[in-house]
């Protein structure tokens, strides 16, 4: 009960708690009224940051949603181009965070890191579609243990400053577990091929736990 009021929070977030702590510490010296504010600001961005634990369904047979939010696209798409896969059709689902979700992103399913390609850009809203071409992101590609590959892109947001990449290429990892966060508002696609999708459009998922698709 303790760790859903309070989870636990991504070591990203110590920096900017700290900074909202000490601001309205301050500004409640001059004016309750504006410090109440903070006080709010400060519970938020504590929230922002949160990274509860999440429990996987252990089956390799699903992809499980990389990110907490709203499915806003599902459709066959070519691969990105900075991975060279721009010849290769595959299926695309996109999940959009809000700044109310949790911005902590999971591997859909037990694979190996086969590249990590980071390109910087712009900070369009992330729920259009030309962000997909123009936003500061970050893309996995990851063989997953059937032989399958699939491609994770992390797009920064409108507000997003900050990709932040926490595995390496080589590492291999479970179902679930975490490869890394974005700051503010941002968006997550996934790409793959042969598997049946079980997702729909408008759906509210959970990162690590939602199940996207299957064989």
């Amino acid at each position: 009960m303790f760790n859903s009021i309070f989870p636990k929070i991504h070591k990203e977030g110590y920096k900017f708690l700290a900074i909202s702590i000490l601001l309205t510490f301050i500004v409640l010296f001059f004016s309750g009224f504006l410090g109440a504010i903070l006080i709010l600001v400060t519970i938020w961005v504590y929230y922002f940051f949160r990274d509860p634990e999440r429990f996987s369904i252990g089956d390799d047979n699903f992809l499980v949603s990389p990110a907490d939010g709203l499915i806003t696209d599902i459709s066959e798409k070519s691969g990105p181009e900075e991975l060279k896969l721009e010849n290769i059709s595959f299926t695309k689902v996109s999940v959009f965070m809000n700044v109310f979700n949790c911005h902590v992103n999971r591997i859909p399913s037990s694979g190996t890191i086969e590249e990590i390609f980071y390109k910087p850009g712009k900070f369009l809203n992330a729920s259009l579609d030309k962000a997909s071409e123009e936003n500061e992101r970050n893309f996995f590609k990851i063989k997953l243990n059937d032989g399958e590959q699939i491609i994770i892109c992390q797009i920064a947001g409108l507000i997003a400053r900050r990709i932040v990449c926490e595995v390496e290429q080589g590492q291999q990892l479970k179902q679930g577990e975490r490869i890394g966060m974005i700051r503010f508002g941002s968006r997550v696609d996934i790409y793959f091929k042969n598997k049946k999708v079980l997702a729909k459009l408008g759906q509210n998922v959970v990162a690590g736990e939602s199940l996207l698709a299957s064989k």
